[in-house]
């Protein structure tokens, strides 16, 4: 079938709760009215309150009834509906879920997914566009993943909820609705901690996850005009990080340019960078290039457009690279 995004993580949802009793949905507005984006839309009149149900507006209380159903052996899927207001479950995420496992030596885990949209030129207000991913990639004991299609979406979803450990699901904005390709009826995974090649290259490694996957397509296609052809890895997953796909590209191209709309300092680009300089070292023909969100506070509206990496700020660090 044909779906975009939201629709393709509806499915996921939906396949789940048929699948397994345990699996329940959580979070401000997902019953009745289908969530802020209507990913839960209908769920709860097909599988009734007790299994998809409204919280109160508390997104700490959110994850931490999350962590509670999924040490009682439940599979909750909590829905925080945009990804700034994170900051608000960090504690519950961090202290308690990533924890549980090891401080009960086994005994219990905290099976649980965190939804939130997140990203930036949407227009919205403050708070509901960051990028909070390094903030979670940091955290041991937590999975991040960034799908960056309908299918890996879906099949990430799907993994994810069967996963034993907390996976922070983060869906990509600015691409939800703007995106429709053939996706798989019925159920299937798509593997977290696996990185895809998204375009074959071999002239520069382009590294991206999440909306700005497609911006380094768009990069690529531009810079294939000029007979440059980049290498565009899909990360999916953040955490763990598929090292050895981006590694043998690196190896293949000689030249990597890492993207990011979240912060700069600190974030994923300067992860990865660092990894391509300890193990690809000798690979390398020009220094790595970020290309990212600047280091400030995601900014309002008026100014979103001069904040989040487009096709040409990609293109640019690409001829950068292959200056050098």
């Amino acid at each position: 079938m044909k779906a975009n995004i939201v629709e393709a993580i509806q499915d996921a949802m939906r396949i789940a709760l048929a699948r397994d009793k345990d699996v329940v949905v959580l979070g401000e507005d997902v019953g009745k009215n289908g969530g802020v984006f209507r990913a839960t839309d209908g769920l709860q009149a097909e599988f009734g309150e007790s299994r998809v149900f409204d919280t109160p507006l508390a997104e700490s209380s959110i994850a931490g009834v999350g962590v509670g159903l999924a040490a009682y052996g439940l599979r909750p899927i909590c829905e925080v509906q945009f990804g700034g207001f994170l900051y608000i479950s960090l504690n519950q995420i961090a202290s308690q879920a990533a924890r549980l496992r090891l401080r009960t030596s086994g005994r219990l885990q905290a099976g649980m997914v965190i939804r939130a949209p997140y990203g930036g030129n949407v227009r919205t207000p403050d708070l509901h566009s960051d990028s909070l991913e390094a903030l979670f990639a940091h955290t041991p004991g937590v999975k991040v993943a960034m799908p960056s299609t309908p299918y890996n979406a879906k099949g990430m979803l799907l993994a994810a909820i069967d996963d034993p450990d907390p996976v922070v699901f983060l869906e990509p904005m600015r691409i939800y609705r703007g995106l429709r390709a053939e996706i798989p009826d019925g159920h299937y995974t798509v593997p977290l901690g696996e990185a895809r090649i998204a375009r074959e290259g071999q002239d520069v490694t382009v590294v991206a996850y999440g909306a700005e996957t497609q911006t380094a397509l768009e990069a690529a296609e531009l810079l294939a005009s000029d007979g440059i052809f980049c290498e565009v890895v899909d990360l999916q997953t953040i955490s763990p990080l598929d090292a050895q796909t981006i590694l043998a590209s690196v190896a293949k191209t000689g030249r990597a340019v890492v993207v990011h709309e979240a912060v700069r300092q600190a974030g994923m680009g300067a992860e990865i960078a660092a990894l391509i300089q300890e193990q690809a070292f000798y690979s390398l023909a020009a220094p790595v290039q970020r290309v990212t969100g600047w280091n400030t506070p995601f900014p309002f509206v008026q100014a979103e457009h001069l904040y989040v990496p487009g096709a040409a700020h990609i293109a640019q660090a690409v001829r950068r690279a292959l200056r050098d």
